[in-house]
């Protein structure tokens, strides 16, 4: 436990004070009662649980006097509470190259299994929203909490040519910040680099002022109200550089979270009797993830891939987070010092 204001934690000083100016109070009353016969036969008549009995209001005052002290402190610790985040964008590739069938019963229909499965099992106040990549990158579904339109868009997807998995998160960004202004389009035929020029522009002309809604970069990892999960098998054949996008989300802190389809020697694709060798790269999906702070998964089967959709699960659910308290100890002062009034009332004025 940590404390906003720890120099307050001196008044705790009270505390022992005040136990002896009770034991004085005590001893001089004692001391009083002797003085007068019929008081000290009061005091001999009581039994040993009424003499304990009658220190209980006191003891509890002097708890919620700690409990008080304590809250002006402004005490806080790390506590699992419900997770902020909210809204949850499944990137699912669409590529030929998941045709592979090195992940049974192939990388494509073990991913939308998976990501039929992930949804189900998440809280109905989540939002999802689906992004679907190959060449291109389009939103399949916008963040929603429907779940039968979250399922028939992934049901809906067909395989395409090419693999654009720095557009899929460009896109998945702008679905989470559609204010933002993210340029989508110039990053998807040119690259990141804000002095690209479209087809047709003059050489000598400057380069306008991005599109994009200035902001200031916040921590990699912190925005706690969204997160990117991104399903491929890592292989990117064109569009902006992954590495750079991720580098873009980590400005705004959100985390991507990567799945990758896949076993470390590849597989095999049949284009129209051609058979295609489809790599895996698993490298740039555990860069994307380490960039952000979130973490990279690797599974050969939906089996796995569900495994590993039930740990996002209980991550999304439940966040451990440093949290102030100070509200809880106010509370059982308060309770403490009512319940202490209520006593000394119904106990120690029946026997003062």
């Amino acid at each position: 436990m940590s404390f906003v204001w720890p120099d307050m934690l001196w008044l705790l000083a009270a505390v022992p004070a005040a136990v002896a100016l009770y034991i004085f109070l005590l001893h001089r009353k004692k001391k009083a009662a002797v003085r007068f016969a019929s008081l000290a036969l009061v005091h001999e008549a009581m039994t040993r649980g009424q003499r304990f009995r009658r220190h209980i209001p006191p003891l509890l005052f002097l708890i919620a006097l700690t409990a008080g002290i304590v809250a002006v402190a402004r005490p806080s610790a790390a506590i699992r509470l419900p997770s902020d985040q909210r809204t949850i964008i499944l990137a699912i590739d669409v590529s030929r190259s998941m045709q592979a069938m090195d992940v049974e019963p192939s990388r494509f229909a073990a991913a939308q299994a998976a990501a039929k499965q992930f949804i189900e099992e998440q809280p109905r106040d989540v939002k999802i929203g689906i992004v679907s990549f190959a060449g291109t990158a389009s939103i399949a579904q916008a963040p929603t909490n429907v779940r039968d339109d979250l399922v028939a868009a992934i049901d809906r997807m067909e395989l395409q040519r090419h693999t654009a998995i720095g557009s899929a998160i460009l896109v998945s960004l702008a679905t989470l910040f559609p204010e933002a202004g993210i340029d989508v389009e110039s990053a998807a035929f040119g690259s990141l680099n804000p002095y690209y020029k479209k087809r047709g522009a003059p050489l000598d002309e400057a380069p306008k002022a991005s599109a994009e809604k200035a902001f200031t970069p916040v921590p990699p990892g912190s925005y706690s109200s969204a997160a990117i999960i991104l399903l491929t098998d890592g292989r990117r054949t064109m569009g902006p550089d992954p590495i750079e996008a991720a580098r873009t989300a980590a400005d705004r802190g959100v985390r991507i979270y990567t799945v990758g389809f896949g076993s470390a020697g590849g597989g095999a694709v049949d284009f129209g009797g051609w058979s295609m060798y489809m790599r895996f790269d698993e490298e740039t999906l555990r860069a994307i993830a380490d960039i952000t702070k979130a973490e990279y998964f690797h599974a050969t089967s939906a089996t796995e891939l569900a495994t590993i959709y039930k740990g996002l699960n209980t991550e999304f659910v439940f966040e451990k987070k440093e949290t102030e308290v100070s509200a809880l100890f106010t509370a059982l002062a308060a309770l403490l010092m009512i319940i202490s009034a209520a006593l000394s009332m119904r106990w120690v004025s029946r026997l003062a």
